[in-house]
């Protein structure tokens, strides 16, 4: 079996309000997703990024595993240099089935991408 390695992340702030700024925004069931194609960087990489407005930070924190989880792999196998993409969970991120999530994701890449 093939191992599913996690797309490299971005943590910084100034590379999210980039992304926000310059980025084609798309939303979906359980999320909302950013992505900037013309990236300086050669490979792929992510953000994950949960308001308060989801709630506490039990909620938070699992919005963002779930999206982290989808994305690891629906992200495996494709390739996509210089792409970057940033995932906001919603407030239904977290109840929202998993088979859902992953589904709504990859129409959200193929919609990125076109």
């Amino acid at each position: 079996m093939a191992r599913l390695t996690p797309p490299k992340r971005f943590k910084k702030r100034a590379d999210f309000l980039r992304l926000a700024a310059r980025g084609k925004k798309i939303a979906k069931s359980g999320f909302v997703m950013q992505a900037l194609r013309e990236s300086a960087e050669p490979e792929l990489r992510v953000g994950f990024t949960a308001t308060k407005k989801i709630g506490n930070a039990v909620a938070r924190n699992r919005a963002k595993r779930r999206l982290r989880e989808a994305a690891r792999l629906g992200l495996a196998g494709r390739e996509m240099p210089g792409v970057e993409l940033v995932l906001i969970a919603r407030r239904e991120t977290g109840s929202v089935p998993f088979s859902t999530l992953r589904r709504n994701l990859a129409k959200a890449l193929d919609e990125a991408l076109a």
